[in-house]
């Protein structure tokens, strides 16, 4: 299934000209559609030229929509009655009655208004958007034909501004993205119906069919994404509030002209000096005309073809944009990314909660998806490593592990290592230590063998010095064995590195359950041990 475009299927029924009812405005240097009165030419059947040979309606979708609302009328209409942006509509199946109480029933209808009878016969919302006060409500009627509403609370759309939103729509749960920002959730009562039948259906753009309703912003875009979640396509963008699937070429073509009434609309007067917007064409009409662009932070004379650049902001340096926010259960300690051959680029996350666990996410070109959680218990730093072919993760556990405790004893914390499974395209539990608290792990390679080191920070609640731990591969057990025990103080992170032929190993030592000046110690690997080097003494702020 390809998107819908919705609104320039209403736009390009008649390409000479604009359907009645429906008007191209410009704002802040934006083209938008305003809708001033529900019509036939911005309403059609679902199975037109939209959803063709299908009867049923996708079970996951994705609505895209730009939009902007003026705050004076906000606060005329919005606040004081309900206004839909699109709504798919069923004719209302009127009830069978016996055949004389009906011919009585007719002759006294014909004599009332046809209002009334007009009611009886109103259409019933299958789907829809609707907005009233602060609010974004998205509506369907589930499998048992109540109509669910999912309110989005303090959206802040009525800011007279463009903002993009992103509503993504499955079985159990509605999200909505607004200018590529952080989603919002809702895990609804009842369910989105499972392909409901669109035989008769028709779309409503701007409207539910009645001039009760009746969409008083302007609308830039308005897409249906059967089956995929489109805030991956447009997000991140370096213009969220006007991030673009699918724009009509209408909104984006300047050569349109329209009546004088709406070239006065769509243009600002020669008497404007200076417009603000996004983007603007330099025309003959505008000639010797400003134009400021905020995002730019940039001030452009036209001179009757191109902008002229009379004031720009200094290049910046190289900076961060904003690509991603992922969605985590609890606070996260530690990131670490690593290339896995033959898969692609992953990124394992150490979550504190023991309820929902850790997990490690994977790229998929535009953005990183969840592919594997794990259950650990307050963990705080994953480290990789391998071991020729194979690719291993190691967990750091500083939060016990239900039922490995006796009555009247302390929680003991288990960290884990795990392979990669070429067969299961997963990582599988291979080995459980046992540590203290554990804040780091440390990968390293001497003379062809692999050797792990963990940081232990405390044992129970107040005992800091303690020793951490090197293990070393053993290849008949196919395990990590004890190597040796270095004496460590609230130990925080172990670093490898070399000299020449010199191995080095550094612990960061933090609190021996007195004082924060304590000593951070290098050791030098000799003849099969690490040694003492050098102490550093440092205090923790």
């Amino acid at each position: 299934l390809i998107p819908l475009d919705l609104l320039s299927f209403v736009l390009e029924k008649d390409p000479s000209k604009l359907a009645p009812n429906v008007h191209v405005k410009q704002a802040r240097g934006v083209r938008g559609v305003h809708f001033s009165g529900p019509h036939t030419s911005v309403t059609f059947p679902s199975s037109s030229k939209l959803l063709v040979n299908c009867e049923l309606f996708p079970q996951n979708i994705s609505i895209v929509l730009t939009l902007k609302i003026d705050s004076g009328a906000a606060k005329v209409s919005i606040l004081e009655r309900n206004e839909y942006i699109f709504t798919l509509m069923m004719p209302r199946q009127l009830e069978k009655r016996s055949a004389s109480g009906l011919e009585r029933e007719r002759k006294t209808e014909r004599k009332r208004t046809r209002d009334k009878k007009a009611k009886r016969e109103r259409e019933k919302l299958i789907l829809g958007l609707r907005l009233s006060r602060n609010r974004l409500h998205f509506l369907y009627r589930s499998d048992g034909g109540a109509v669910e509403n999912c309110k989005f609370q303090s959206t802040r759309l009525d800011d007279n501004q463009w903002h993009t939103l992103v509503l993504v729509i499955d079985s159990h749960r509605v999200s909505l993205t607004v200018d590529c920002g952080a989603p919002l959730e809702i895990f609804p009562t009842r369910r989105f119906p499972s392909g409901p039948s669109l035989q008769g259906s028709r779309f409503h753009i701007g409207s539910r069919g009645k001039w009760k309703g009746l969409f008083s912003g302007l609308l830039r875009q308005l897409v249906l994404v059967p089956g995929s979640d489109a805030t991956q396509r447009i997000c991140p963008s370096l213009m969220p509030q006007l991030a673009a699937l699918s724009v009509p070429s209408l909104l984006l073509d300047e050569s349109h002209r329209g009546s004088d009434e709406e070239d006065q609309r769509i243009y600002q007067t020669r008497e404007e000096q200076v417009s603000v917007g996004l983007q603007r064409s330099c025309t003959e009409q505008i000639k010797g005309q400003l134009w400021f662009n905020p995002l730019r932070k940039g001030l452009y004379l036209c001179d009757g073809t191109v902008w002229i650049a009379v004031l720009e902001d200094h290049k910046r340096l190289d900076y961060l944009l904003e690509h991603q926010i992922i969605t985590t259960s609890s606070e996260t300690h530690d990131v670490e990314v690593f290339q896995l051959p033959g898969v692609g680029l992953m990124a394992a996350m150490a979550h504190r909660s023991t309820f929902s666990g850790s997990a490690v996410y994977i790229w998929n070109h535009t953005s990183f998806q969840l592919y594997q959680n794990f259950s650990t218990h307050g963990a705080l730093a994953w480290r990789h490593f391998t071991m020729g072919k194979k690719t291993f993760l190691v967990v750091s556990n500083c939060g016990g592990e239900p039922g490995r405790h006796y009555k009247n004893e302390k929680p003991m914390d288990f960290s884990v290592i795990y392979k990669w499974s070429k067969k299961r395209k997963q990582f599988v539990r291979v080995q459980t230590v046992q540590t203290y608290c554990a804040r780091d792990w440390e990968a390293f390679k001497i003379n062809r063998q692999t050797y792990l080191a963990v940081a232990n920070h405390r044992q129970g609640d107040n005992n800091h010095t303690i020793n951490s731990v090197i293990y070393k591969w053993n290849r008949l057990t196919k395990s990590f064995e004890i190597h040796q025990l270095l004496p460590t103080s609230g130990a925080y992170d172990w670093e490898y590195f070399t000299v020449g032929p010199y191995h080095f190993l550094v612990v960061a030592n933090a609190f021996d359950g007195v004082t924060t000046s304590v000593d951070s110690v290098i050791y030098v690997w000799i003849n099969g041990s690490f040694q003492v080097f050098q102490t550093i003494k440092v205090r923790v702020i």
